[in-house]
């Protein structure tokens, strides 16, 4: 029964947490909203149309897809000032993100040059035991060469001792 109303207590705390988190985070875009709705609504001038003759924004997909959800917009707001403090940050920020990329690609070629290195050095590690290898076999079929000659030479000589025995008498086991 206690783990039941303790499953049920932490349930209703992960709600509450949950919904004062949206609130927390979607507050303010509703409270700026609604004020904004107030503020035009009733005897406010009304604005002519807004033109705007600023070049489409540069696509971030094409110059740096890591930054695509860092896109700025600013054909709104005619402050040139403003807009050249913005374009700043997203060049520092280009800049970065590319001298990101470099410091990687730098690291990853050191690693891909030190794994090379080490596998070149353990292929000659591995050759020159398969070049030892290779000498104890031909050393060792040598060797057996020689025995088998050896032995068929003592067999031949032993095969004209039992025959001479023989001729004396001998009769053997």
């Amino acid at each position: 029964m206690s783990s039941r109303r303790s499953g049920f207590f932490l349930r209703v705390c992960l709600v509450i947490l949950a919904v004062a988190s949206a609130l927390y985070v979607s507050g303010p875009a509703f409270i700026w909203r609604f004020k904004k709705g107030i503020r035009f609504s009733g005897n406010a001038p009304n604005c002519g149309a807004c033109v705007c003759d600023c070049p489409p924004p540069l696509s971030l997909m094409k110059i740096a897809p890591g930054l695509i959800n860092l896109s700025v917009t600013d054909c709104g707001k005619h402050d040139p000032d403003l807009s050249k403090e913005m374009e700043k940050q997203f060049v520092d920020l280009l800049t970065e993100e590319l001298k990101l990329q470099e410091t990687v690609a730098e690291e990853y070629n050191h690693h891909m040059n030190l794994t090379f290195i080490e596998a070149r050095r353990l292929a000659s590690q591995y050759q020159k035991e398969a070049e030892k290898c290779n000498t104890a076999t031909e050393t060792c079929e040598e060797a057996r060469e020689r025995s088998e000659a050896a032995l068929t030479k003592e067999r031949k000589v032993t095969a004209l001792w039992e025959k001479r025995a023989r001729q004396f008498g001998w009769e053997g086991e």
